[in-house]
């Protein structure tokens, strides 16, 4: 499997620290709000790189973080009057909600910033002993980014150019502009823990990292992830100060899904533009998004719009109907033993699992591979098509393979949609309910019952979960 490389800006073989193992790190989220479709882009890509790398039998190692402090997250709880651990907890679940409508896994370890403190005071500790990060006088502790010979290797910049964009705010105490925080000298009413070179105060936001790998995975992973917006300056910050502080390469490869525009233009707040997940799955349905997302290559730029939308969602529910027409003559269907004939075209039939594998081995092609799985869609609806008597051997057959390469991307995996078209949006209002029911927000579960009401769907609350039917 080759992988495009930031670090070296070319597609790398893939060779891991351990054989048949995989040390994996991906940036989670800031939880002070729901994460928006920007968002949503590197946690299904890089879901799949996961479930890929499992697929072809490694022991996957994926943590991925929940930053539960920051100036974001105490804003948030100021605003509204609460500890900022009620803001965290609140959107970690919003996440989850999230998370699971998209089809994206849990982590090995979803570590948040608040939990991992005595690992992050730790390097910041050793940072000091060993001269490359300095306490100001403030209280402030800044990594001395010039003792890094290193530094810009992973944009591929010189310090001389990412100088000229730096700067010292108000309030910072920097020996240089090129200097950035490791810990921020507690401030009124935020929250602070004990350090044992006195400054009282809490992370700045890169040290987190470089703590949790270290922590949960060693000091040198095999795979850093994230969007391509965080190669400069947080992910070029977390090779700094984590090869400073452990002598030795923090990531072996770097991986970067592209940018994400809204109808052609940046998202962005002032714009109009900024989709929450949670909007656009009432409007198109969780696995709607996860198809569109999976369209193209991860490191190309993709347009998010209706149409888009609209379009992947028409192309879910085509693969949504051969599954169902498929498990439909199953049913019917006699003989437990192939013809010599379907013997053969079951052997041919391969030929697209080999050409998924291809693509996914080249740098997670997920186009290509969901290509490939149409191909194969339609040369299985083809000979059903022509062999009313195919036998249920066969049939099976077929299924299993659209169903292996399916699941892979995590597709095509939900029973009830192929009865229901609607049934994705369906099940992502429920949960959102569910959600607010929990929060006490009774008058969003009492919106959300109406909206499903309007839709013709009645629910029934059970203690095994909500059901729901069409009226």
């Amino acid at each position: 499997m080759k992988l495009y490389n930031t670090l070296t800006r070319q597609k790398d073989e893939f060779i891991p620290l351990t054989p048949g193992e995989v040390k994996m790190y991906s940036c989670g989220p800031t939880v002070y709000n729901y994460f928006h479709v920007g968002n949503a882009r590197p946690f299904i890509v890089f879901d799949v790189l996961r479930r890929y790398f499992e697929y072809r039998g490694y022991k996957v190692t994926f943590v991925q973080n929940f930053t539960d402090i920051d100036d974001k997250v105490i804003g948030k709880a100021n605003d509204e009057g609460v500890d900022f651990n009620v803001i965290a907890d609140r959107y970690i679940k919003e996440y989850y909600v999230d998370a699971d409508g998209l089809g994206i896994g849990r982590a090995t370890v979803h570590p948040r910033a608040t939990e991992t403190m005595d690992a992050i005071i730790d390097i910041v500790q050793r940072l000091l002993d060993n001269g490359h990060a300095y306490l100001a006088e403030n209280g402030d502790v800044y990594f001395r980014t010039r003792s890094f010979a290193d530094y810009g290797k992973l944009c591929h910049q010189p310090m001389e150019e990412l100088q000229a964009g730096a700067r010292i705010s108000v309030g910072e105490v920097k020996e240089d502009p090129m200097d950035f925080a490791v810990w921020k000298a507690a401030k009124p009413g935020e929250p602070a823990w004990d350090t044992p070179w006195g400054s009282k105060g809490r992370p700045g936001w890169h040290i987190e990292c470089s703590a949790m790998v270290n922590k949960y995975l060693g000091p040198t992973i095999d795979i850093h992830s994230g969007g391509l917006d965080l190669t400069f300056p947080h992910h070029e910050n977390e090779i700094a100060q984590s090869e400073c502080a452990n002598g030795c390469t923090f990531a072996n490869y770097w991986l970067h899904n592209g940018f994400l525009t809204i109808d052609n233009e940046k998202m962005s707040k002032s714009k109009g533009n900024f989709f929450m997940v949670r909007d656009a799955a009432k409007e198109f349905g969780y696995e709607t998004i996860r198809m569109f997302m999976l369209s193209a290559h991860y490191r190309t730029p993709l347009n998010y719009s209706a149409d888009s939308l609209e379009m992947s969602k028409a192309s879910l529910a085509r693969l949504y109907e051969a599954r169902s027409n498929m498990e439909f003559r199953m049913e019917k269907a006699a003989g437990d033993t192939m013809t010599v004939e379907e013997a053969a075209k079951c052997e041919e039939l391969g030929r697209y699992k080999q050409k998924f594998i291809e693509a996914m081995d080249d740098d997670l092609n997920t186009a290509d591979a969901l290509s490939a799985i149409f191909e194969l869609t339609r040369e299985i609806n083809a000979y059903m098509g022509a062999h009313q008597d195919a036998t249920r051997a066969w049939l099976r057959a077929a299924h299993g393979l659209f169903m292996e390469l399916t699941g892979v991307l995590n597709l095509v995996q939900k029973r009830e949609d192929a009865a229901d078209p609607e049934a994705d949006k369906i099940e992502a209002l429920i949960a959102q309910r569910a959600a607010a029911k929990r929060e006490k927000n009774f008058a969003e579960a009492d919106r959300i019952r109406d909206e499903l009401a309007a839709m013709g769907v009645t629910i029934k609350d059970t203690r095994q979960g909500t059901q729901w039917s069409r009226a």
